[in-house]
């Protein structure tokens, strides 16, 4: 993974265990600042512990809860496990598919939303920030009640470039699960468009996305899903089904 030098340094807020703040600055090649006086520096985010979990904020955040990966179930969405297989997504992905890459993990939504219906799954995330919340997350889903009572583990995660990944897998999955950032066309919920606003000032667009999609198709032992804006064009041309849900496209293309 390629360090992340510029917008970013990570924020210890005293009075607990500094360890793990430079561990974590020292992960990305970032700064450690020691005060909330950090909304005078040059970085506009900042990563930092707080009410038990990793958070993502920026200089408006520093005072509010900011951003992390979150492990409870969205509204609508089951909470039993393995939850139904019955909304857009899952028919997308299908009830014969076993096993499932997501190969664009972001913010984890999608892939809990997938874990929890029961499917086995892989996430693969290249950005080492996203990989870190990411993995406090999953650390947070494996101490669950109902992970612990089930004796499940959480998905697994692994670094890197999906493009390269893909390329060098031991066993081709049933599915592999593209979220590619898109450019933005339309107003959507506050918090889905502070996500994504986020992403792409960190991060930036998906440029390699065709490249990605190439990959995946490659590497895929039956379909690649791709999740798109419903008014975007098909990534990989004219897919084989799609299932749409509010504002949102799931295009199944088969090997």
């Amino acid at each position: 993974m390629h360090p992340y030098i510029g917008k970013l340094a990570v924020l210890y807020p005293g009075q607990v265990d500094i360890q793990p703040f430079e561990g974590l600055a020292a992960r990305l090649s970032v700064p450690l600042y020691q005060s909330l006086e950090a909304a005078s520096v040059a970085e506009t985010f900042f990563l930092s512990w707080r009410e038990g979990g990793l958070k993502l904020l920026d200089k408006s955040m520093l005072n509010k809860g900011g951003m992390q990966v979150e492990i409870e179930p969205r509204p609508g969405e089951q909470r039993s496990w393995p939850a139904p297989k019955q909304d857009a997504l899952a028919h997308a992905l299908g009830r014969k598919t076993r096993n499932v890459i997501d190969a664009t993990t972001g913010w984890g939504q999608d892939s809990l939303h997938i874990f929890r219906m029961g499917y086995q799954l892989r996430c693969l995330e290249r950005s080492p920030i996203m990989f870190e919340l990411l993995t406090d997350g999953f650390q947070r889903l494996a101490q669950l009640d109902w992970m612990q009572n089930l004796s499940l583990s959480p998905p697994e995660l692994v670094a890197g470039n999906a493009i390269e990944l893909l390329a060098n897998l031991e066993e081709a999955p049933d599915c592999i699960y593209l979220d590619p950032m898109f450019p933005p066309k339309r107003k959507k919920s506050a918090l889905a468009k502070k996500s994504l606003t986020v992403l792409r000032d960190l991060l930036g667009d998906d440029e390699d996305k065709t490249l990605l999609f190439d990959a995946a198709m490659l590497a895929t032992a039956k379909k690649v899903v791709v999740k798109c804006p419903d008014d975007a064009e098909p990534l990989g041309g004219k897919p084989s089904d799609s299932f749409t849900s509010k504002l949102v496209r799931y295009d199944v293309y088969l090997k």
